[in-house]
């Protein structure tokens, strides 16, 4: 594989991308900063094909990232894939107001066909490849300029093995029939709407405190304004004012700007300055929130109680097995609320719809329904279906 130097000009991206446009695939890593700014700031982009690989420097002075750009936003022929790519895809979102497509990630194909729920790189290159990373240069500041050789060489190193690996995990998943499983999750990292940030609906995120109508009111308010106020000074929404802090000035909201001094998580300096004002400011206006917008409630049957809450166990039990089974990793079957909500009789969910049906959805419905049980072969626990037990039980005593 050809490694080019640090490209640094927009004409040898061009050329770059020009080539890369012909692939099948091209892996793709950032290296970025963000731990004193609200906006991740992109410091190194790394991207290879099975030919040739190289790292852009996007704080090349006079740069042009557009071929970069438009190769992962608006080329369809290539496929594009990260490794755990969330963070790489707010980015380019963050750029361009759109997400690379198509994706793959190769953390989400793992569940497919493993039981790695969050397999890291340096698990993955090691798993497919047998190498050993050096994680030395992982937490260089990638902004400093200019980047060491140790840097360059660790950041392409993460595109050049996903460029090898990739086509493995292809390849096991065409032999296994599961690509389909993962088209949800693939269209989720695809979908911008889970990066563009909108302040209105930053308080969803939020830990709710209760269904107050008026406490809710004032906590979208809070959590709009400090949004905007973190993007204004580009700086992290914590450092403004922690969620925790954000949720208790909704529920016990201050009557007066000196009443600030008390808060928890609020420095005394908010009693008498500018944000203090403005935090008031926002306080005042906020109004109930409307009732089309309060948060659904949770989909549940009847309560659990002890019997639900033990049917709850054996799915969980039952989920173990089966993912232990067909080598595929639980959390992409079905999550533990959802289990719960099987065994308090809700019956419209994700886990009792498409393939998950077929590997196991099927299988828990019938453990609540009492169609199933577990017993002992062989010194390992299996699923036995009732009416098999049954049979079994009749031919044996038909042949005494």
């Amino acid at each position: 594989m050809k490694i080019h130097d640090l490209i640094t000009t927009t004409d040898k991206l061009a050329e770059l991308c020009g080539r890369l446009s012909k692939s099948d695939f091209v892996a793709v890593d950032t290296e970025f900063m963000r731990e004193n700014t609200y906006w991740p700031e992109l410091c190194l982009v790394q991207i290879a094909d099975e030919n040739e690989a190289a790292a852009i420097d996007p704080l090349a002075d006079g740069i042009d990232l557009t071929p970069l750009l438009d190769l992962m936003c608006e080329n369809e022929e290539v496929l594009k894939v990260f490794h755990a790519g969330g963070q790489d895809v707010e980015i380019i979102v963050n750029l361009t107001g759109k997400t690379p497509h198509p994706v793959f990630d190769t953390q989400i194909a793992m569940m497919a066909i493993s039981q790695s729920e969050q397999i890291g790189y340096a698990n993955l290159v090691d798993t497919w490849l047998n190498i050993q990373i050096d994680k030395g240069a992982r937490f260089t500041d990638w902004s400093r300029r200019p980047l060491t050789d140790r840097q360059i060489e660790y950041a392409i190193g993460d595109v050049t093995h996903l460029s090898k690996i990739f086509p493995k995990i292809l390849k096991k998943l065409i032999k296994t029939d599961r690509g389909n499983w993962l088209n949800a999750e693939m269209d989720k990292l695809a979908d911008a709407s889970n990066y563009i940030i909108d302040p209105d609906k930053s308080w969803k995120r939020i830990r709710s405190p209760g269904r107050n109508p008026q406490v809710l009111g004032r906590l979208k308010a809070l959590a709009a304004w400090r949004e905007g106020e973190a993007q204004h000074k580009n700086i992290p929404r914590g450092r403004i004012m922690r969620d925790e802090t954000l949720a208790d000035i909704a529920s016990h909201p201050p009557k007066q700007q000196r009443d600030l001094a008390k808060v928890r998580g609020l420095s005394a300096a908010w009693k008498d300055n500018d944000i203090g004002k403005r935090l008031m400011k926002v306080i005042a206006d906020a109004e109930p929130l409307p009732k089309e917008e309060m948060p659904a409630k949770m989909k549940r049957g009847a309560p659990l109680g002890r019997e639900g809450a033990l049917v709850a166990d054996l799915l969980k039990l039952l989920l173990k097995i089966r993912a232990r089974e067909i080598d595929v990793a639980a959390r992409l079957l079905t999550r533990a609320d959802e289990m719960e909500a099987l065994a308090a009789g809700v019956r419209d969910l994700q886990v009792l719809e498409g393939w998950r049906y077929d590997v196991f959805g099927k299988d828990a419905l019938e453990l609540v329904e009492g169609k199933l049980a577990f017993a002992v072969q062989n010194g390992k626990l299996k699923m036995t279906h009732i009416d098999d037990m049954q049979a079994s039980m009749e031919e044996s005593l038909a042949a005494e």
